[in-house]
């Protein structure tokens, strides 16, 4: 999901201090040998001993890496000292794949030297033999961003740039990857038809024709509307999204980018026969306050809220208890599960401005994380009616962790379910009335269901800076709510 992203995310501008315990696993591999008729057979083995690379290879002095490695195991340096006895040289016939006794003897909570050999190996084979010339901290980047996505498709390495973009999330930018498509018939395919330069997607070398069949985990067919697949496109600033395209009649490949296009995020907010639409497309700090501005914007009373939370990917888990403030008091909206720590309740807090409108709130299958908060929320509380189909089903919460001022860290850190105890990940909020058919006419069908529930009278917002958000007051036929 979008990653996402498209994912729930829980931002703190804090460094928080974080361990890593790796553990050693014990396996058996078996001898290499020569072969003529192998395709491999006139592959160069490269020796895993810094001391026998020869100058001729231009190889750089590991010396910097083996410092790097000898502090990750200081508890262990007698380990370190042991001598090599499986390196391989060039003129060898057979890789010696036998661990000394004393490697056998690492706590687990330790990496094996030989792991750690082999990690410089590899890095240094791919220096010196890659096709084209490498990184050295792009290869690290990778190494580290390859570990933590193995973990789960929600974790993340983030430079610099996608550290930003996460922080410029929180603040009000969501983002995307720089193209536009559009479903062409005659060719049966979404077809990129913009890419915007030096965008993510113009980076990683997507261009206009190109065909796209699929993003992270949703295949793309002739069902899917234009805004449909914006919104899978887009999300959460920084976080990382895989598209799968295509040359026109050519292999499908798998593509990994970061949303780093980055624009504000728009609440498009409209009034109907009295009610408020308001599209919500993902949860930002400021989430709360534009969904107050946007009832202001309206300048007209409102009686009812039709919140559309359709292809949100989630957001800022704490601004989806915020918004459902503004709904509901005293109440429990999700219970939070760590590692170590015992659950942890996240409640209502504040006045609740917005608890005499009658509430529909819209989802599909691609509503996710803090949407599901929300919605499973409202649900719970008879407090709104959800409609649409069954939502994504991301119940992991993910915490940035800075590792430095320009890095940082997306790990999932705890698990939520509902107020009640309630699973979400895997399973989704059930809508109270499933909607079928073509989802552009979900709204129509959304609003019929709320105009049965419409105040007789509607309440106005206004703006008043003379005045707390929290304030309601009476105003002749209709009820007025002042925001600072």
């Amino acid at each position: 999901m979008m990653t996402a992203l498209i994912t729930s995310t829980v931002f703190k501008p804090v460094l928080m201090a974080s361990f890593i315990g790796l553990n050693v696993v014990g396996m058996q591999a078996q001898a290499a040998t020569n072969n003529e008729s192998s395709p491999t057979a006139s592959l160069q083995l490269i020796s895993l001993d810094a001391d026998e690379i020869s100058a001729e290879n231009g190889a750089d002095n590991l010396s910097d890496i083996a410092d790097m490695l000898d502090a990750a195991d200081a508890s262990d340096d007698a380990i370190d000292s042991v001598a090599d006895e499986s390196a391989l040289t060039d003129e060898a016939d057979d890789i010696n794949t036998d661990i000394p006794a004393e490697v056998g003897q690492v706590s687990l909570n330790a990496i094996s030297p030989e792991t750690l050999k082999t990690f410089v190996a590899v890095v240094d084979l791919v220096r010196r033999e890659y096709v084209d010339t490498v990184n050295d901290e792009e290869l690290f980047n990778n190494a580290m961003s390859g570990m933590l996505t193995k973990l789960d498709s929600h974790a993340e390495f983030l430079d610099a740039e996608a550290y930003e973009n996460l922080r410029a999330f929180t603040e009000g930018d969501v983002g995307d990857i720089g193209i536009k498509v559009v479903y062409r018939p005659k060719a049966g395919y979404w077809v990129v038809t913009e890419v915007l330069n030096d965008s993510p997607a113009d980076k990683k070398g997507i261009a206009v024709g190109d065909y796209l069949h699929q993003v992270d985990e949703f295949k793309l067919d002739d069902d899917k509307q234009t805004n449909d697949v914006e919104q899978l496109l887009t999300g959460i600033a920084g976080t990382q999204v895989d598209i799968v395209t295509s040359k026109a009649g050519r292999r499908k490949h798998t593509t990994t980018l970061q949303r780093n296009n980055n624009h504000p995020q728009v609440i498009e907010t409209r009034l109907v026969d009295g009610m408020a639409v308001m599209k919500l497309p993902a949860f930002q700090n400021n989430s709360r306050e534009k969904l107050l501005q946007g009832l202001i914007s309206l300048e007209a009373p409102i009686s009812g809220i039709l919140l559309d939370m359709r292809d949100n990917p989630g957001g800022v888990l704490t601004s989806a208890v915020s918004v459902a403030s503004l709904f509901m008091a005293d109440t429990d909206v999700v219970q939070v599960k760590g590692r170590k720590d015992d659950s942890r309740v996240l409640s209502t807090q504040g006045a609740s401005i917005l608890k005499p409108l009658p509430v529909v709130v819209l989802q599909n299958r691609y509503s996710a994380s803090a949407a599901e908060v929300l919605a499973s929320s409202l649900q719970a509380q008879k407090r709104a009616t959800i409609v649409g189909e069954v939502s994504y089903g991301k119940g992991s919460v993910q915490s940035v962790i800075p590792v430095n001022d320009e890095q940082a860290v997306k790990l999932t850190v705890a698990n939520y379910v509902t107020a009640a105890g309630n699973k979400i990940d895997g399973i989704g909020v059930e809508p109270d009335v499933a909607l079928l058919g073509n989802e552009n006419t979900w709204e129509q069908q959304a609003l019929d269901l709320l105009r049965a529930k419409a105040l007789a009278s509607g309440i106005r917002f206004v703006r008043n800076s003379a005045v707390e958000d929290n304030i309601l007051e009476d105003q002749t036929d209709e009820k007025q709510i002042d925001e600072k």
